[in-house]
């Protein structure tokens, strides 16, 4: 069983309250859970209003699916048009038993 999460620090434009904050975040949400099939939840800045960060979190059987599938969500955060990514953290594919 191979285990690895990618969190994104993001800068949210346009943003001038939570409720926007949430109404841009949550299609967000949506789309990179539908994209990589992994857990994915707001993991920070919950009471920022222009910042934020996303967890993504995956297990698998092999390691290069969990690599693929956390470089895809990176791709799909870098591309959103309504936020801009500040920075990733990536913990690589560990082996748990």
């Amino acid at each position: 069983m191979w285990i690895g999460w990618i969190e994104f620090d993001l800068l949210l434009s346009d943003v001038h309250s939570l409720k926007e904050k949430r109404a841009v975040l949550r299609p967000a949400l949506a789309e990179l859970r539908r994209a990589t099939e992994a857990s994915v939840a707001e993991v920070g800045g919950q009471d920022l209003h222009r910042r934020g960060a996303i967890g993504v979190g995956i297990v698998a059987s092999e390691a290069d699916w969990v690599t693929d599938v956390l470089d895809r969500a990176e791709r799909l955060a870098a591309a959103h048009p309504e936020f801009t990514l500040l920075a990733t953290r990536r913990r690589p594919p560990a082996r748990r038993r």
